[in-house]
């Protein structure tokens, strides 16, 4: 009896379970516990918890969408906010007061607002005006190509019977002019809610971002708020800083072609692509389709018409996939096809301003989840 306790002992401490026992000799299917759990309570459990969460952001989405009159004026004053953060953070450290770098700040995002609508404001009046005249002299240039185009039975009869009259065109235009009338008033409000709320976070900045770290309650988690709140603020501005120059080299760009292409207006051509640049995709395709558009109009010959366009998205190009990666480096860089959906849901949700917010937005969750998910670096074990 005790020799054999003593070979148990043996044979468990050489061995933890016997060998019928051991995972290795058990078949593919069996040496995995969770193979044959069966699907009950705890399935039911998951799937209630999925349910809950779906039910949370279909309300969430809701909410947001409802109050977007307040909300997009907020979230556009609060990501120009954390834009200007290294502003405001040198200009507090050359003595500048808090009330002083506020009303700086936002007196210099109020000037460049202010002489971007006064840039635009007379070339769309004048495209109101001529309308019409615009519409026409578009359908005479782009008649003989349409008609070579069989497929799209399209013909002269066409543009002179139905919806696509001109003078359906005019009689609509009325209507055209009631909606823009009718989104004037709340777009003045959202611009005044825009620079309080761009006036009062800028003032108030530090005193927030001092409330938010000190509501977590260890210091670890603290720490990590901390590191957060510095991150998105270096990304956002250096990004845009960076995008401002690169774009503004670009706007430039399209002036030069523009003016050579033989294109009215080639400044107002480079503020267009100037802005429409700080939308990814939509705005390089409708800058690309309205030159293509205007060329089309200005030359008689095809060739000399979609040259500009041509030019300016092969330019637009190398600046997106050459200079602009060499310039922010390879850590910053964002799934195209994450931004692309980004800037889908937000223009769903929020239209033009949604769509401009899509980028930064999808900046700031790219930089919480790399400072909560810290990426780690597995160093290989190489033998002896």
């Amino acid at each position: 009896m005790v020799a054999l306790r003593i070979r148990n002992s043996k044979y468990r401490k050489h061995n933890a379970e016997p060998p019928a026992l051991r995972a290795e000799n058990l078949p593919e299917d069996e040496s995995d516990p969770t193979a044959f759990t069966p699907l009950g309570r705890e399935a039911l459990d998951v799937a209630s918890s999925w349910a809950m969460i779906g039910i949370f952001l279909i309300i969430g989405f809701a909410v947001v969408n409802h109050m977007s009159l307040i909300l997009i004026p907020v979230t556009l004053a609060v990501v120009v906010g954390m834009i200007l953060g290294l502003a405001a953070e040198k200009l507090g450290k050359a003595g500048v007061p808090r009330f002083g770098i506020a009303i700086i700040l936002s007196s210099l995002v109020a000037a460049a607002v202010f002489l971007l609508v006064n840039a635009l404001a007379e070339p769309v009046a004048t495209l109101l005006e001529e309308g019409p005249n615009f519409v026409e002299r578009t359908i005479d240039r782009l008649m003989p190509f349409l008609e070579r185009q069989h497929w799209l039975n399209i013909s002269p009869a066409s543009f002179q019977t139905g919806p696509m009259s001109m003078q359906s065109l005019i009689d609509n235009s009325g209507n055209i002019l009631g909606v823009l009338t009718s989104s004037l008033t709340p777009a003045i409000v959202q611009g005044l809610i825009f620079f309080a709320a761009l006036l009062l976070f800028l003032l108030g900045r530090l005193r927030l971002r001092r409330t938010i770290i000190l509501a977590f309650p260890r210091r670890h988690q603290r720490l990590v708020a901390i590191r957060i709140i510095n991150s998105i603020e270096e990304v956002l501005g250096y990004y845009f800083a960076t995008a401002t120059m690169i774009y503004a080299g670009l706007g430039v760009s399209m002036t030069l072609i523009a003016y050579f292409g033989g294109l009215a207006a080639p400044i107002l051509w480079g503020v267009f692509a100037f802005v429409s640049s700080f939308v990814p995709f939509l705005g390089i395709t409708l800058m690309t389709i309205s030159v293509a558009v205007a060329g089309i109009i200005t030359h008689d010959s095809l060739l000399f018409a979609l040259a500009p366009a041509a030019v300016f998205f092969a330019v637009h190009l190398v600046v997106e996939n050459l200079v602009f990666p060499a310039v922010m480096g390879r850590q910053w860089e964002i799934n195209p096809f994450v931004v692309f959906i980004a800037i889908l849901f937000w223009t769903w949700m929020w239209g033009a301003v949604g769509a401009m917010l899509a980028l930064p937005l999808s900046l700031i969750m790219m930089t919480v989840l790399s400072e909560l998910f810290p990426e780690r670096k597995t160093v290989p074990r190489l033998p002896d």
